[in-house]
């Protein structure tokens, strides 16, 4: 999908254009190969600073080219995607390019929330031609919106947990396997913004007012407050899986631990039987009463066993 829009300088409102003219914004949404030549023709930039934020797996970083006087970020955002009924949380790269001072450029593999929240619909103050301060909100939302799905993710842990304490439910200790990887994810990711948002402000890469200072300031507070609560929830949710993992094992060591008493009790009966079913002679095999005490006899070992197992608490 590509999209483009401009802000008319008198009335300063931003609507959709299809002229490709100095202060554009261009957001390209999972673009067409076509989409991408179109693009790189009319604005005169290398096909490869769209095709790296459309790579999962790319990076977060800054990528500078002298001789086109373009300027590439890379950061990752947070993304929430449904896998039949369960919610994944992962992340995924966008480029934002800064093409000398012509055009703003945006590029992202799907739709993001990100970039959503920047539409003009949403935005009545956006200005196409703030380039710089347009790449720091983009930064203070995308910070903004790690610590919501944070919350959201320590919330899902806690729902979890309330009912792993009534049954071991595969179901959820799944859940709780699926969101410690999201937190990894969101920690590597976390870090590597934390990079790109430092660099920006101390290398002078774009130019920075007073107040576009502030809001990288800020972008960066909440970005080292996402990092910090990853890791605490991460570290919270690595010890309660080592906590269901040693339950677990616990429980299953009491399964069989009762299995072989059990196993232990109903032996003595055949053990008796088979002493006095041997082809030889043997006591009271005369005896009117010889199998009835046969039976009483097994019956008061397996008794006397039993209470010698629960007294060592094997029963239970």
């Amino acid at each position: 999908m590509l999209e483009m829009f401009t802000t008319d300088l008198e009335t300063n409102k931003t609507t959709k254009t299809k002229q490709y003219q100095k202060g554009n914004w261009i957001n390209l949404v999972a673009p067409s190969e076509e989409e991408i030549k179109t693009v790189c023709e009319n604005v005169q930039i290398k096909e490869d600073f769209i095709r790296y934020a459309l790579d999962y797996e790319e990076k977060a970083r800054i990528d500078i080219e002298d001789e086109d006087n373009t300027t590439l970020f890379i950061i990752d955002v947070p993304i929430l995607d449904k896998e039949g009924d369960a919610l994944i949380y992962s992340t995924m790269p966008i480029g934002i390019i800064f093409v000398r001072d012509d055009y703003f450029i945006t590029v992202s593999i799907k739709k993001n929330e990100i970039i959503q929240n920047l539409n003009p619909n949403q935005r009545k103050n956006l200005s196409t031609y703030k380039k710089s301060r347009f790449l720091l909100q983009i930064l203070y939302e995308n910070s903004s919106l790690y610590l919501n799905l944070l919350k959201k993710i320590n919330k899902e842990t806690e729902i979890a947990e309330s009912v792993l304490k009534t049954s071991m439910k595969n179901k959820e200790l799944l859940k709780l396997l699926s969101l410690e990887k999201s937190l990894v994810y969101f920690t590597t990711s976390l870090k590597a913004n934390e990079l790109v948002m430092e660099k920006t402000m101390r290398g002078k890469i774009i130019k920075l007012y007073e107040e576009d200072e502030d809001i990288l300031e800020d972008a960066i507070i909440e970005n080292k407050q996402a990092i910090e609560m990853a890791k605490i929830y991460s570290d919270i949710l690595n010890g309660t899986m080592d906590a269901y993992a040693s339950i677990i094992s616990n429980n299953l060591n009491g399964v069989m631990k009762f299995l072989t008493s059990i196993t232990i009790i109903l032996a003595i009966p055949t053990m008796v039987a088979s002493y006095w079913g041997m082809n030889v002679p043997v006591p009271m095999q005369n005896s009117p009463w010889g199998f009835g005490l046969i039976i009483l006899f097994s019956i008061i070992i397996a008794l006397l066993v039993t209470l010698w197992l629960n007294k060592k608490q094997m029963l239970k």
